[in-house]
């Protein structure tokens, strides 16, 4: 068996669109308040996509902003992973689409569906790629328009979500990012918990599906919560004992934005300060799968991770899923 190569993060990037919707703005639309969103998810506005513009129109936006910043030729990409629960349609591949778009050649394509731990994915099967050596770059996307698929009559879920994009590029013996482990884990027996029901071929769509609403997300509140704080105290916890992180060497936790009292419940859980832990759920919701790439590239244009420090980013979702990538910056 060949040495496993160093790979790294040479240039990350994101995209929101510039519709905001409010908590007033939901209030109009359901049964609900700013001071009662904002004191149980910690969420104050989200980004909404136009109707014209798909997963890969935001997906795209992100992508190039990443390659820009790693001064990176789109023709020379060799592997696109994208993930998202909510592809441009189901086949073929958002990440085939994207490919197109940005002019690459000879491109591997392919899409990674793991809802809220999407990125994680996307991101340890493009690392497992150049670290294996069959590839020497990948551009690894997050990217969701939830409001396609959330129902703004259930004011349980349409207060959470939001759309948006976030991108990394890896490279081949890059020390900038360095990758030093992914973990990744699953539960299906938890996979009611969270869910879009009709669609695939289990309830393909017809006038039932349609009249009965369940082209749109469901979830129960009260386990999500649960097995949220849990697993992220878990990982984290795992994460840093495998590397030898303390909490002083530990630069930023960058967690999937699920819900403001999670993050900080783990947090406290975890005894790590605020400024150790990364969130920008006030301003876009809950994004899934792009959450963090955005949350990440937002903290490097901050200077929240310095050289040498260590991240670990952090992703749980429907499935159940979960998974963590730690980094050397």
């Amino acid at each position: 068996m060949g040495s496993v190569r160093r790979v790294g993060i040479t240039g990350t990037g994101s995209y929101v669109p510039e519709k905001r919707l409010t908590n007033a703005d939901l209030a109009t639309m359901v049964d609900t308040s700013d001071e009662w969103i904002t004191e149980r998810t910690g969420i104050r506005e989200r980004r909404i996509a136009p109707d014209s513009e798909a997963c890969s129109d935001l997906a795209y936006r992100a992508a190039v902003h990443a390659l820009e910043k790693a001064d990176f030729d789109p023709a020379d990409i060799q592997l696109i992973v994208v993930g998202t629960l909510t592809p441009d349609h189901v086949f073929p591949a958002t990440a085939c689409i994207l490919q197109h778009r940005l002019g690459a050649r000879a491109t591997a394509t392919l899409d990674v569906s793991a809802a809220c731990s999407g990125f994680i994915y996307a991101l340890s099967t493009g690392y497992q790629f150049l670290a294996a050596g069959t590839y020497d770059n990948a551009l690894v996307i997050g990217a969701e328009v939830l409001s396609k698929v959330t129902d703004y009559q259930d004011r349980g879920s349409c207060i959470l979500f939001g759309d948006g994009a976030g991108a990394v590029l890896l490279q081949a013996d890059a020390r900038q990012g360095e990758i030093l482990s992914c973990v990744l884990g699953g539960d299906g027996s938890g996979a009611d918990v969270m869910s879009l029901p009709a669609g695939g071929s289990r309830l393909p769509a017809s006038h039932e599906t349609v009249d009965g609403r369940l082209h749109y997300m469901t979830l129960r509140g009260r386990e999500v919560y649960k097995f949220a704080v849990n697993k992220m105290a878990e990982l984290v916890e795992e994460s840093m004992r495998k590397h030898g992180i303390d909490r002083e060497s530990l630069g930023l936790v960058v967690p999937h934005q699920v819900n403001r009292r999670i993050i900080e419940s783990a947090s406290k859980r975890l005894e790590l300060p605020p400024e150790k832990v990364y969130i920008n759920i006030d301003r876009y919701g809950n994004t899934s799968a792009a959450s963090i790439p955005i949350a990440l590239d937002e903290a490097v244009q901050e200077g929240r991770l310095e050289s040498g420090q260590h991240a670990i980013l952090v992703a749980f979702g429907a499935g159940l899923t979960w998974g963590t990538v730690t980094l050397r910056w």
